[in-house]
């Protein structure tokens, strides 16, 4: 069998991870995931494969997912997150679980889209079992110092919510394929196809300039008066309560600074329902943390709780940082005889060090050349 022309390629978005590469993957993720367990939360892992009833119950939906049947015909997704896939092992497995439940994770997700890579490794937690702005409030702030942790200084949150966005589409009477292809436009920041259909749609002038305001509506809890302003509706007063508090709860957290309110931002998950947040990095031109409430969504698994959290690319994090070391051994090990090289390399590895074993180098100077080719510090013979 010739592998030389197809059997050389990969799937386009897929990655190869070189050891470089995977040494800064690794550096993040386990940086990432003590910071998680430092507040509390308890790390699980969940299946690549699901059934595509779990994570697509209307299969008429378009999505991005990688899907095929199984040897039974049954339709098997390969997970694009992992909220669900714990939603699922929640409602199963860890029913009747003191609550709140804190659960981490750290894996690899795979979505079929065209403008990002489409498999990339994610971090994230979830809070479930709690549906007080606190819980929102403490996976923000998280979020914010996972960040903090890996040294990044120069991030943005945009802090939103749910109910604000559908109390001010109630309250103008907009429903239907309007709402549907705002509600797009707005969750891809398009905004020049927002001004369009607003520009040619038939609503008032005053409805007009709340849905070309909506938009550009970025800043600091000054302007949630003007908000409340736009509407009365009971589900907006209660959203920008509760964003409010959650506001306020982020300076406890000594957070704040690096979080602005936004309420043109829309999750692109459909199961969220209060408080959204997305977390930029520079350079990066699409968020790096994506987040919010979703009291909906363990109801479809008929383990009705509200829960809340977030997941982070890291992934693409690793892509635009180095390795703060090289990724190679302490010691090379060589000698003529080779038994005794194995017992050296062994009682290394049992003290902790990182220790190759030269194969065919028995002189010094091969040895030598060997471990400076591949930057290995220290030399080690054994008579």
């Amino acid at each position: 069998m010739n592998r030389s022309s197809l059997g050389l390629r990969i799937p386009q978005g897929m990655r190869d991870l070189l050891p470089e590469e995977m040494a800064v993957q690794d550096q993040l993720e386990g940086e990432i995931v003590s910071l998680f367990k430092l507040w509390a939360y308890q790390k699980v892992a969940t299946p690549a494969l699901e059934y595509g009833a779990c994570l697509q119950p209307d299969e008429e939906k378009d999505d991005h997912f990688y899907k095929f049947f199984d040897r039974q015909g049954q339709v098997l997704v390969v997970r694009p997150e992992l909220t669900t896939p714990i939603a699922r092992m929640v409602s199963s497995r860890l029913k009747g679980s003191e609550l709140p439940l804190r659960l981490c994770y750290s894996a690899d997700v795979f979505r079929a889209e065209s403008n990002q890579n489409r498999e990339f490794r994610q971090a994230g937690v979830e809070l479930i079992g709690s549906d007080a702005p606190l819980a929102d409030a403490e996976v923000i702030a998280l979020a914010i110092e996972s960040l903090r942790k890996l040294g990044l200084k120069d991030f943005q949150f945009n802090l939103g919510h749910m109910g604000i966005f559908s109390g001010i589409m109630d309250e103008l009477k907009i429903d239907g394929q309007f709402r549907l292809k705002y509600q797009e436009l707005l969750a891809h920041k398009d905004l020049v196809g927002i001004e369009g259909i607003v520009e040619r749609s038939e609503f008032s002038d005053s409805a007009k300039k709340i849905l070309s305001k909506i938009p550009h509506f970025h800043g600091q809890a000054e302007m949630l008066e003007e908000v409340l302003e736009w509407s009365q509706s009971p589900l907006l007063q209660e959203a920008v309560a509760s964003l409010r508090k959650v506001y306020e709860y982020l300076k406890d957290f000594n957070v704040q600074e690096y979080v602005a309110l936004d309420l043109g931002i829309l999750r692109g998950f459909s199961y969220y329902t209060g408080v959204i947040f997305e977390g930029y990095v520079r350079d990066i031109g699409y968020p790096i943390v994506e987040g919010g409430r979703y009291d909906a969504l363990y109801g479809e698994f008929g383990y009705a709780l509200p829960a809340t959290g977030f997941a982070m690319n890291l992934g693409a994090l690793a892509e635009r940082m180095s390795p703060k070391t090289k990724p190679c051994p302490e010691v090379l090990v060589y000698g003529e005889d080779v038994s005794q090289v194995i017992q050296t390399v062994q009682k290394l590895r049992q003290q902790g060090v990182q220790a190759e074993m030269s194969i065919g180098n028995s002189s010094p100077l091969e040895a030598e050349k060997l471990a400076k080719r591949k930057g290995i510090g220290q030399v080690k013979k054994v008579l």
